[in-house]
């Protein structure tokens, strides 16, 4: 009875899995099909599968379409995703990190108050962002987005449960004991300790800077500053008076995703341990 009923459970745990594995990917799988086919094919064939081969066309149109608008909003995001998740793992870290190893009056509440950020979601305050930047001048500039980027909450919640998993109370006592300063410790020994775990932060936080949408759709007026997200919008909200645009926002949509799988290959290693240890405390 107990194999039986191991075996029920895997057979619909896999089931499961396979259902949902089936509904996430279905839509990139469409979306590759239909970056290699040409305007024509694009409504005149099967639209999971493939017909004539143009998906090399139908790149140097993107890549060459308004002198190349599409490279500019892809080194947009790129220069506010890497720079944004750099600064907000770094200050994430410093902040969990010291959260979780100094005692200080007020620092639950503190920490309370980062929970309280977490649960906030970013639509509730893109109007006040979009505010105090146009009190003091600063909106539709390329900081109107970066710099609200670099907030992370949730990357302090994580770097508190990373530091006190990782850094044991007593390599801190002891680097203290040889003269180390506290700086010194979190940038020599502390951070070492937690990498595996800022890298998951800085994941997470690539991933949401990346997908940003409604903070430059409120900042930003000059089409030279949007990131991709928002370039691909504006064009996808012309296609019913230019056709082609169809085929250049969905080639777009695919290169898009480019930096998210390249990140993701290159630190999955990192990214597993820092999971595994955060499950485990």
């Amino acid at each position: 009875m107990r194999s039986r009923e191991s075996l029920f459970s895997r057979t619909a745990a896999m089931l499961v899995m396979g259902v949902f594995a089936f509904y996430i990917l279905l839509p990139v799988w469409w979306l590759i099909v239909a970056a290699t086919k040409d305007r024509e094919q694009f409504t005149g064939t099967n639209p999971l599968w493939f017909a004539d081969f143009a998906f090399v066309d139908n790149v140097r149109e993107l890549l060459t379409y308004r002198d190349g608008v599409f490279l500019r909003w892809m080194g947009n995001s790129i220069a506010y995703t890497g720079g944004a998740a750099l600064c907000g793992t770094l200050l994430a870290a410093m902040c969990g990190y010291a959260l979780s190893k100094y005692r200080f009056p007020g620092r639950e509440t503190l920490f309370n108050i980062v929970l309280g950020g977490v649960l906030v979601p970013a639509t509730a305050l893109a109007l006040p962002l979009f505010l105090i930047f146009s009190y003091v001048g600063a909106t539709n500039t390329f900081w109107a987005v970066f710099l609200p980027s670099i907030v992370n909450p949730f990357g302090v919640y994580l770097a508190q449960i990373y530091a006190g998993a990782s850094v044991p109370d007593e390599l801190l006592e002891a680097a203290r004991i040889d003269g180390s300063g506290e700086v010194r410790t979190f940038f020599t020994v502390s951070s070492r300790l937690m990498f595996p775990g800022l890298v998951t932060i800085f994941l997470f936080h690539f991933v949401a800077v990346w997908n940003s949408f409604l903070l430059p759709l409120i900042m930003l007026g000059d089409e030279r500053l949007f990131p991709v997200t928002l370039g691909l919008y504006t064009w996808n909200t012309q296609v019913n008076q230019l056709p082609e645009l169809r085929g250049l926002v969905l080639v777009g949509s695919l290169l898009s995703i480019a930096p998210l799988i390249v990140a993701f290959l290159l630190l999955q290693r990192f990214w597993r341990n820092g999971l595994g240890t955060g499950a485990i405390k």
